[in-house]
């Protein structure tokens, strides 16, 4: 990691700053931006960017809000501090500075670290004591990834929070964890009611209420079973018995007729 006595302050004309490679965050919002933009034009830019150097040319470390806002305010040139600083620092000083200034949401910093780990080849563990995190922190971010990009939206849009997001993650299936994230937005149901709501989609199906089983189709199945069992025995025993089924979409219909004169050949 870079040290203070590699920085200096610096002017350069913004054309000539380019992007980080390893910028954490992806969405700006444009209304945030405008309004940083008019604030430098009227107070300038009172935080300088930070840029590395390679190869005669100047690649951005962190700052790219401020760096997108002072083009928009029409800015030629740029205060920055250069940095003597590592491709791979870069990527955690843009990392650190978005999360120590909340400017990234919940998935784009999860993302960031998981390209962190992969680029550096290195475990969760070791990940989390460079970063300044503790284990269990970080992985709780990455595990976030689990969830589909289409869920990822919905939380983001519709402003869902990452205990929301975690709460979600006790589902497996995702068609049943998609079910749940449509009710909880269109409810627009707080984390607790989130919680509840899971916790009694995920309860098992066969229950005992008051000593009374409730029964699942499984059940039903093995019900239908005995009944032809029953049948079979009859007819072995020479009883004539005859069974007739029929199933819908609402129902299963048995209709078993036993002959109450029933002759039995010797």
């Amino acid at each position: 990691m870079f040290t203070r006595d590699k920085l200096k302050l610096i002017k350069l004309p913004v054309g000539k700053i380019l992007p980080n490679p390893s910028q954490p965050r992806k969405i700006f919002q444009e209304d945030e931006l405008l309004s940083l933009a008019k604030s430098i034009q009227e107070n300038g830019l009172l935080q300088p960017v930070t840029v590395r150097r390679e190869n005669g040319l100047y690649y951005l470390v962190a700052g790219e809000r401020r760096l997108r806002a002072c083009k928009l305010a029409g800015l030629r040139e740029i205060q920055a501090i250069l940095s003597d600083c590592e491709p791979e620092d870069s990527a955690v000083l843009a990392l650190l500075e978005n999360v120590q200034r909340r400017d990234l949401q919940m998935f784009e910093q999860a993302n960031a670290i998981l390209n962190l780990i992969r680029e550096w080849q290195i475990t969760q563990e070791e990940a989390a004591r460079r970063l300044g995190m503790s284990q269990s922190y970080l992985a709780n971010k990455v595990r976030l990834l689990k969830l589909s990009p289409e869920e990822q939206s919905e939380i983001i849009n519709h402003k869902l929070t990452e205990r929301h997001a975690r709460a979600l993650l006790r589902v497996d299936d995702i068609e049943q964890r998609q079910r749940i994230l449509r009710n909880v937005i269109n409810r627009g149901l707080n984390v607790a009611q989130t919680e509840e709501l899971i916790s009694e989609t995920l309860k098992p199906k066969e229950t005992t209420r008051k000593g009374r089983r409730t029964f699942v189709a499984k059940d039903i199945r093995l019900f239908i079973n005995t009944i032809d069992h029953a049948v079979d025995a009859m007819k072995t025993a020479g009883i004539q018995a005859q069974t007739e089924k029929k199933e819908t979409e609402e129902y299963i219909e048995c209709v078993v007729r036993i002959p109450k004169l029933n002759r039995v050949q010797v």
